[in-house]
């Protein structure tokens, strides 16, 4: 029997779930985000759940989409379903009744970001790095900027959204991306624990109402259109070149034709 990619437990009144695929960075597989849906209806459908804390094993939070389902020849059709699997899956992080928690004490790239940008309250530890690296590889964060442009103050998302450069969980938390940059995250994560769960389900639920309903309004309004631009991005020769130079170590062609 396989072993899941996401372990999911009820802690008291918390309901965690847990990436595991560390070898492969947690990266976003559909089982992965099959198995995040599924752990997400069972903490909703579990009267004694009042949070959900979203973590991770190993030292990488989530390197986002899982590049190896892709296939040697990845057409527009597959590409807008994957990108299609992605926003439902934020959708549901944001939809879902329960305070959703972010814990991370690792590395979060690409739809990692997306993921705690559709969390309620995140926590980062003092080994997290973040970085939106999409455009040095030829795409955009598309997709994820549904869930991050609502959190992130506007200017940082113009610098970070270009620049690619990585930070840490104290810039992280002044820029609106996280909540705590914190010494001991399970510590933090109990004290919020406690808080939440003194919360009825009924006003958490409408309580979070208030913060995600203009989220989703948006992200209603622009998922299926970033959904085709991120496929497009994708398929393009650009980023082909990106994503080839990236495994292979070595500056992609149009940085080493700058400037000449």
């Amino acid at each position: 029997m396989l072993e899941s990619p996401v372990d999911y437990r009820v802690d008291g009144a918390m309901a965690r779930l847990t990436l595991n695929s560390p070898n492969k960075r947690n990266a976003l597989s559909t089982a992965l985000i099959d198995a995040l849906g599924q752990g997400l209806a069972n903490a909703t459908a579990d009267p004694r759940v009042r949070l959900v804390a979203l973590g991770h094993t190993g030292g990488t939070f989530c390197a986002g989409a899982d590049l190896s389902e892709s296939g040697a020849a990845p057409d527009e059709q597959l590409a807008v379903g994957r990108a299609r699997e992605m926003t439902a899956l934020l959708r549901a992080l944001l939809q879902c009744p329960l305070p959703v928690v972010g814990v991370v004490d690792g590395h979060v790239r690409a739809g990692g970001m997306g993921l705690l940008g559709a969390c309620d309250i995140v926590v980062a530890g003092t080994r997290s790095t973040f970085a939106l690296t999409e455009a040095r590889l030829g795409v955009s964060p598309a997709i994820i900027s549904l869930t991050l442009l609502p959190k992130m103050s506007a200017r940082a998302a113009g610098r970070y959204f270009l620049t690619g450069e990585t930070f840490g969980p104290e810039r992280a938390a002044e820029i609106g991306l996280v909540t705590i940059a914190a010494q001991t995250v399970e510590a933090e994560l109990a004290t919020i624990a406690d808080a939440l769960a003194k919360g009825s389900p009924q006003g958490l639920a409408a309580s979070k109402a208030l913060v995600t309903d203009p989220i989703l309004r948006e992200f209603d309004r622009d998922a299926d259109r970033l959904a085709r631009v991120s496929a497009g991005l994708f398929l393009s020769e650009e980023a082909s070149e990106g994503m080839t130079a990236f495994l292979q170590r070595r500056s992609p062609s149009w940085v080493r034709s700058a400037g000449n």
